[in-house]
């Protein structure tokens, strides 16, 4: 059951996150995750150079900013095509991203019962209870006591937990922490008692 609850967790998270590089343009700045699952050798990070193009192996030089994620896996496709016999399987991913005041922004994202879950592309400062406001609010059937943010350390999994109620009403707002770069804002539904 576990298991299921994963994939369809996964699923929808790939489809968020297509949905989001449909939209999303790219600029100078921004860093990249590149996989070619027919030669693992050219996976690697590229950055968006100043001049909005990234340098890719066997595909030379690309323009990538103002594109979407989408358009630049077509372009390097079409590049690299001629190097190999079978259909390409390029995947392109945003890592991170620069905005034009050079001020680093991350992604995160939020899941579970809030009314829109999915990444969202946020400024240095954000707190918990900001990006639950991006994402709609809590839902109906929050647990508004068992919030979690999921977050990667030293490739460790860190669990921290988030009071909702506790901070809406301004008791505490010790887990109001900042968001980091990768981090998952985790809403479950309550319980039947709760």
């Amino acid at each position: 059951m576990r298991a299921f609850f994963l994939a369809i967790l996964f699923s929808i998270f790939s489809m968020q996150i297509s949905a989001f590089g449909h939209s999303y343009k790219l600029k100078p700045g921004d860093t990249l995750e590149v996989s070619v699952w027919q030669d693992q050798k050219l996976s690697r990070q590229i950055v968006i150079g100043p001049d909005g193009r990234v340098s890719f192996p066997l595909a030379g030089h690309i323009k990538a900013a103002g594109s979407t994620l989408e358009t630049l896996e077509s372009r390097l496709k079409q590049r690299l095509k001629k190097y190999y016999t079978e259909e390409l399987d390029i995947t392109v991913l945003l890592v991170n991203t620069k905005n034009g005041e050079d001020e680093f922004e991350k992604i995160i994202y939020v899941t579970g019962e809030v009314r829109k879950p999915g990444p969202f592309v946020i400024k240095k400062r954000t707190t918990v209870l900001q990006a639950l406001a991006l994402s709609g609010g809590l839902g109906p059937f929050a647990a508004k006591t068992r919030i979690q943010i999921r977050r990667k350390v030293d490739g460790s999994n860190v669990l921290m937990p988030f009071n909702y109620k506790n901070a809406e009403t301004g008791r505490d707002l010790t887990g109001n922490i900042y968001l980091h770069d990768g981090d998952v804002v985790v809403v479950p539904e309550r319980g039947l008692f709760e």
